[in-house]
């Protein structure tokens, strides 16, 4: 099921800007602390580094994703969820418009 409403959260009314506007995304905090970013990803291929453990919701659009380590490109359309271990990494190839909610672990 793919998250359609966030409620009750504080934004962060700044974005986030990376590769060169490829990628931008905006914090999200819970009331109880939980850390959250909604954003999208333009057609690239990137790298992302990860510091904590992530989970990547896709939205709407679609990707292909590589983990650290692995040959294989996996599909992520709508609905579908990827994790990343902590202190990795993961490449991301985008055809159309990757709109994600990415949940830090």
């Amino acid at each position: 099921m793919t998250t359609e409403k966030i409620a009750g959260v504080s934004v962060a009314t700044q974005a986030n800007v990376y590769f060169d506007g490829k990628c931008v995304s905006h914090g999200l905090t819970y009331p109880d602390g939980t850390k959250k970013s909604v954003g999208v990803v333009l057609p690239a291929t990137l790298t992302f580094n990860t510091g904590a453990p992530e989970i990547m919701e896709c939205v709407a659009g679609s990707c292909e994703y590589r983990l650290a380590g692995s040959d294989a490109w996996l599909p992520s359309g709508p609905g579908d969820r990827f994790s990343i271990p902590a202190h990795s990494s993961f490449d991301i190839r985008v055809t159309e418009a990757y709109h994600y909610i990415c949940h830090f672990g």
